[in-house]
């Protein structure tokens, strides 16, 4: 019996996918440093002080919104792109990254939904008490998944930019970028600065760009494998 060769013919979208995950790199982060810089509350505030800076400014908490629906979809697969690059010459790093890094992002609509429902809430005109214990009453699902974005995403960002170091796959410059980017945030929640956690995302988006640049400089080949003919 002779083995039978199967042609697959289809286009070859290798190009086209190196362009698209540069143009999307950055996106996630950037869009979280703006959404960090124009929340109206402190992350520590207590829950009364929140609900009402963000009825003050419902404007305002609406491109909040907006800005995390941008990041939820495309932190995900931001971070695996980021992957591909590292996996060669780090796929230990790269994994480990990538294990605490995915279900954080993705544990991050779950975190962000109180903020909606206060924003709707207002919006129908509800009374402020009235929404300020809806939003103290919370699952304990969303205790788990506050765990999880936080250690996900911190520990997650750090050992991904030390892949990237390890890797060797864009400027030391751009893996420190990656590196200090969540430590910073974290700095930022606990001392309440808006403008050093909009520093500290916006290394990430300074950090996945280069990543990105560095996409579009391989050559198709070392992206990916050709379709089969």
């Amino acid at each position: 019996m002779t083995d039978t060769v199967v042609e697959v013919a289809g286009a070859d979208t290798r190009r086209a996918t190196r362009w698209f995950a540069a143009l999307l790199l950055p996106i996630g982060p950037a869009a979280v440093a703006l959404l960090r810089y124009f929340l109206p509350y402190d992350t520590a505030d207590a829950p009364a002080t929140i609900v009402g800076d963000m009825l003050a400014q419902p404007g305002r908490m609406s491109f909040v919104l907006w800005m995390g629906f941008v990041a939820i979809l495309t932190l995900v697969p931001a971070v695996y792109f980021v992957g591909r690059l590292t996996r060669r010459r780090a796929p230990r790093l790269t994994a480990a990254a990538l294990v605490l890094l995915v279900p954080g992002y993705l544990a991050l609509p779950w975190l962000a939904s109180s903020d909606y429902y206060v924003w709707a809430g207002g919006k129908a005109g509800l009374d402020a008490g009235a929404i300020t214990r809806m939003y103290e009453t919370i699952h304990p699902t969303v205790d788990v998944a506050g765990v999880v974005f936080v250690l996900g995403h911190v520990l997650g960002t750090v050992l991904l930019g030390v892949a990237l170091w390890r890797a060797r796959v864009v400027g030391r410059w751009a893996a420190v970028c990656t590196i200090v980017s969540q430590p910073i945030h974290l700095a930022a929640v606990i001392v309440a600065s808006h403008t050093l956690d909009l520093f500290g995302w916006g290394l990430q988006a300074v950090g996945f760009a280069a990543v990105g640049w560095a996409i579009l400089r391989l050559r198709d080949d070392d992206w990916d494998l050709p379709p089969l003919r």
